[in-house]
C-alpha cells in the first residue's frame, strides 16, 4: 500500500515539476532551466546523502552493466522533453501522453525482461488495459 500512495506523490509532483520547470525556462531558457534542475537535484541528493546513511560513492564503479549510469542523462533528456511538451500541448495533455508512453514502454520492457528485469508473460488484460487509457486520451482531447 505504501508503494501505491508514493506512486501517487510521484505523479502528482512530476506534473508541478513540468509546469515550475516550464514556466523558468519562458525567462532562462530551456537549457539554463534543465541546467538548474539537474544541480538543484544534486544539491539535495548530496544533503540527504549527508543526512543518511552514506552509501560509498566508490561504489557506482561497480554497477554492472556500464549502460544503466545513464539514468542521469535520460533525466536531462526527461526534463528537456516534459517543458517542450508542456509548453505544447499544456500540462494535462501533457501528462496523459506522458504516462501513456511511460506504461507502454514499462509493460514492454517486463514482457522482454529488457535491463535486467523479471521476464514477464503477455497478459491480454494489460494490453487491454492499454487501449482504454490511450482511448481515455482521445476522450480527453475531444473537443
Amino acid at each position: 500500500m505504501a508503494g501505491f500512495f508514493i506512486a501517487l506523490i510521484s505523479g502528482a509532483l512530476m506534473s508541478i515539476q513540468g509546469v515550475f520547470n516550464t514556466q523558468v525556462t519562458k525567462t532562462t531558457g530551456v537549457w539554463v532551466s534543465n541546467g538548474w534542475v539537474q544541480i538543484t537535484a544534486f544539491a539535495v541528493c548530496a544533503a540527504a546523502w549527508l543526512f543518511t546513511g552514506r552509501d560509498s560513492v566508490s561504489a557506482i564503479a561497480k554497477v554492472e552493466p556500464k549502460y544503466m549510469l545513464l539514468g542521469g542523462a535520460i533525466g536531462a533528456v526527461i526534463t528537456w522533453t516534459v517543458i517542450k511538451s508542456i509548453a505544447a500541448l499544456g500540462p494535462a495533455k501533457s501528462a496523459l501522453l506522458i504516462v501513456i508512453a511511460q506504461l507502454a514502454v514499462s509493460y514492454l520492457i517486463q514482457l522482454f525482461g529488457m535491463f535486467g528485469m523479471d521476464r514477464e508473460p503477455f497478459s491480454w488484460r494489460k494490453l487491454g488495459g492499454l487501449i482504454v487509457a490511450v482511448i481515455g486520451i482521445a476522450v480527453f482531447q475531444w473537443e
